[in-house]
């Protein structure tokens, strides 16, 4: 079983920057993929950027450019670092761990959420 916790989010000023983190801990062997998904008022969710173990990274080309995925083995933690954030940005930013290990299976999850709002 895998619990994410995000923060980072909030409000700032087009331009700007945020980082968001999210923190994986539980009972698993390994997570193999890491990611962030946003998802804006009457829009679907989407992809904005993932990880995966050996630092492959892939990202939307929306975000192409301005925001840059890490992660951190030792903590569990995956990072989005946003930069030159435009107000189409503004979501709830959703941290996913995929392909997690947990024992002879392999499970999928989902953090609760957190909101960026990018306005002047």
């Amino acid at each position: 079983q895998v619990q994410l916790v995000e923060s980072g989010g909030g409000l700032v000023q087009p331009g700007g920057s945020l980082r968001l983190s999210c923190a994986a801990s539980g009972n698993f062997f390994s997570i193999n993929v890491m990611g962030w998904y946003r998802q804006a008022p009457g829009k679907q969710r989407e992809l904005v950027a993932r990880i995966i173990s050996g630092g492959y990274t892939n990202y939307a080309d929306s975000v192409k450019g301005r925001f840059t995925i890490s992660r951190d083995n030792a903590k569990n933690t995956v990072y989005l670092q946003m930069n030159s954030l435009k107000p189409e940005d503004t979501a709830v930013y959703y941290c996913n761990a995929d392909r997690v290990q947990l024992g002879s299976r392999f499970q999928n999850y989902w953090g609760q959420g957190t909101q960026v709002t990018v306005s002047s």
